[in-house]
């Protein structure tokens, strides 16, 4: 039974095996006939093609596997990406200083603000590559940093601590390379020298403005920078500036108020004790450059930690965000009920006010805190505007009272706010400021902070005011009457920001020039 069994299994299966075979062979001679069909040189590098590929194989299987990146590698790169992805984000802050000064001048200096603000961070990359870097983060002493001129010397970044070997000690803490730590403290530089653009617009010099620029990025910013951020006498003295309201906005904003002095105010800005409007031409674009400049802070500001941890950073985008929203609220009731009406302008400042306000408590503070600071620096520049004009400090975009007076009010605040060492993961029990007077800590670090404002800004003062009478004695800071009627566009640059467009004659009406609708 079994027998039949199998010879019938066999009888059924054989015509599907026949068909394989049959389909098998055929595979086999077409394959036989392509190589015939090859010239003899093509056949004689198949066996060598086989050789070659079993080599491959081989090796392949036979190579231990390379290493990847250990655990401190990868964190040196990510640290590095984000410090980088900060800086351009600062640096973007410069389309923003363009527009929203353009903005709050007249059409017929556009080409003159806009020039001095795209050639001011070409000058400061020079300057602070030159000398700048150095003078600040430079091995020295308490005063200034006598080493690393031309970004050259020792260093072994991204190596910190007391593992570090160079000269560079004051800026070792960040575990990034050195081009990495340059970058991000030159757009910080090149923002202090933008500053001054505003508060002197429409009646300097490009010449005097650009020999300034140097001076200032090249010498008193890294000075003064020395001592807070380069471990210098003030930081001995327990003086605490996260992100720059010192070292960055009041330092410009004190250079700025004295080149605002000596040059004078723009013609027919006062009259009679009075003072006359002179609204500027576009405040679309001025609008764009004040979000330009609140996306940038949030480079300015989380990119100081100069690491990428992730409780560090998003607390301070918090906090900075919410201060500048505080400053922009606070603001715009204030301008209603002091001046009539929420005037669009100080809702820009106050916007900015509140960022910078914030800029050197963000890291030490708690959410609620960074609304207080914002919603007091959005009241403060309102009124430091109309006190600025009735001294006669004609400063056309604010730029002295957001940045000089914030910048004074957001420094004080750490001695007020700041939550003591060890509350944040990000700073230990031995760093940060001490604890603010309204959260228990007294007098003491208000004090420390109170020092500072005073010794920055009588030495920048000092400093920028040799500067700007220099300048006046040799090369002379302010234009002639007749281009400053005319326009610096055409006498300084010779050419118009909108050719075409009526142009304002003076500051008070039009030129005359016809137009589609008649003659104004």
């Amino acid at each position: 039974m079994y027998k039949q069994k199998s010879k019938t299994k066999n009888r059924r299966l054989s015509p599907r095996n026949y068909a394989v075979n049959s389909q098998s062979n055929s595979k086999v001679k077409l394959f036989n006939l392509a190589i015939k069909r090859l010239s003899p040189s093509w056949q004689a590098c198949l066996p060598l093609a086989c050789l070659i590929v079993l080599a491959w194989g081989y090796a392949a299987v036979a190579q231990t596997p390379a290493a990847g990146p250990t655990t401190a590698e990868l964190k040196v790169a990510l640290d590095t990406l984000w410090v980088a992805i900060a800086a351009f984000l600062v640096f973007f802050m410069n389309a923003g200083f363009c527009m929203l000064e353009t903005g709050f001048c007249r059409q017929k200096n556009a080409v003159n603000v806009l020039s001095k603000n795209l050639i001011v961070f070409a000058l400061s990359s020079i300057a602070f590559w030159l000398i700048g870097f150095a003078l600040m983060f430079g091995d020295g002493n308490d005063f200034i940093g006598l080493s690393g001129f031309f970004l050259g010397g020792a260093d072994n970044s991204p190596t910190t601590g007391d593992n570090y070997k160079g000269i560079f000690g004051a800026i070792s803490w960040a575990g990034v390379p050195l081009a990495a730590k340059f970058l991000f403290q030159l757009v910080f530089a090149g923002t202090a020298a933008t500053i001054v653009s505003g508060a002197v617009a429409e009646r300097i010099k490009f010449v005097s403005f650009l020999i300034f620029s140097l001076l200032l990025v090249g010498i008193l910013y890294p000075i003064t920078g020395h001592w807070i951020w380069g471990t210098g006498w003030l930081a001995d003295r327990g003086f605490w500036d996260f992100a720059g309201c010192t070292v960055v906005h009041s330092v410009g904003g004190w250079a700025a108020l004295m080149g605002a002095a000596f040059l004078g105010p723009r013609l027919g800005r006062y009259q009679d004790r009075q003072v006359v409007a002179m609204p500027g031409h576009n405040m679309s674009i001025a609008t764009l450059g004040c979000l330009i400049l609140w996306l940038g802070w949030f480079g300015f500001n989380p990119g100081s930690v100069m690491a990428a941890d992730p409780s560090a950073i998003s607390h301070i985008a918090v906090t900075t965000n919410m201060s500048g929203a505080a400053g922009g609220i606070a603001a715009t009731i204030t301008a209603w009920l002091y001046l009539g009406k929420p005037d669009l302008s100080m809702i820009i400042n106050g916007i900015l006010a509140g960022l910078v306000g914030v800029t050197a408590s963000c890291a030490y503070i708690g959410i609620p805190a960074s609304l207080l600071i914002g919603f007091i620096a959005g009241v403060l520049v309102v009124f430091s505007v109309t006190f600025f004009d009735k001294l006669g400090i004609d400063d056309p975009v604010g730029a002295t009272s957001v940045h000089l007076v914030c910048g004074i009010w957001g420094t004080l605040a750490v001695g007020l706010w700041a939550v003591g060492p060890g509350v944040y993961s990000w700073y230990g029990d031995a760093l940060g400021p001490a604890k603010g007077l309204f959260a228990g800590g007294g007098f003491g670090q208000f004090g420390a902070q109170l020092l500072g404002v005073i010794s920055v800004g009588g030495f920048t003062v000092l400093l920028s005011s040799i500067f700007w009478l220099a300048l006046k004695a040799t090369l002379g800071i302010r234009v002639s009457k007749e281009e400053e009627l005319e326009g610096l566009d055409i006498g300084e640059h010779g050419m118009e920001a909108y050719s075409g467009f009526v142009k304002e004659g003076d500051a008070t009406g039009f030129s005359g020039e016809q137009s589609s609708m008649g003659k104004f």
